[in-house]
């Protein structure tokens, strides 16, 4: 079932919720819809369009939110889904500085890589293999990242979050989905064998924690 953008009364993105608790917001008038999702829902007297975005009647109060929760499905959201070192589509998790010389477990140190490039580095470092990537990692910031870091995507709700930062993972094609790259990176020829071409990842999707009430 889709599931539905939930903005608060300053249009700030809070989260992302199901079809059905969006409805109950929307039905109690705790909030109105501001896109159709394209869906019908129908009961034994009515039919009532589905909503993709919706926006809360009462400003809801959100504590601080701290830094953005590293997680696979965020990160491969920061790095578009593609090794940040062939630009093949992204399967592993890589640490730039390895774990086992002292590198750590955080955004700066963490990027999405190809098995073969992930394979390659093993336990080195970057210049050791006279590698090198287009720009350092970093962590993401802005609120939109509420819900990219989720990995649901929907090209409607695309208006709402670019003012809240990650504009460049919003404005990728069709938010999500990329062109096809060979295993081939100009910035450093491939590591091992012959070049193959990559195919985008699957989106595993899955429902946000709603933090709405009905």
């Amino acid at each position: 079932m889709p599931h539905v953008l939930v903005l608060n009364a300053s249009y700030e993105p809070l989260g992302v919720v199901s079809m059905r608790r969006a409805l109950i917001l929307v039905l109690n008038h705790k909030a109105v819809s501001l896109e159709d999702s394209g869906v019908t829902l129908h009961s034994a007297t009515s039919a009532l369009p589905a909503p993709s975005v919706v926006r809360l009647t009462r400003f809801v109060r959100v504590p601080f939110c701290g830094p953005v929760p590293l997680t696979r499905r965020a990160l491969f959201a920061r790095d578009h889904g593609r090794c940040v070192y062939c630009g093949a589509a992204a399967t592993s998790v890589d640490h730039v500085i390895p774990r086992s010389r002292g590198g750590q477990h955080r955004w700066d140190n963490v990027v999405a890589a190809c098995r073969r490039c992930n394979h390659t580095k093993a336990d080195r470092h970057l210049t050791e293999l006279g590698w090198r990537m287009k720009r350092p990692p970093a962590p993401p910031s802005g609120l939109a990242w509420r819900i990219i870091g989720t990995g649901i995507k929907d090209p409607r709700w695309r208006p709402y979050l670019e003012p809240y930062g990650g504009n460049d993972q919003l404005r990728a094609p069709q938010w999500g989905e990329y062109e096809h790259h060979d295993h081939i990176d100009p910035v450093h020829p491939v590591p091992l064998g012959r070049a193959h071409a990559g195919h985008p990842a699957p989106v595993r999707r899955g429902e946000h924690s709603e933090p709405l009430s009905a």
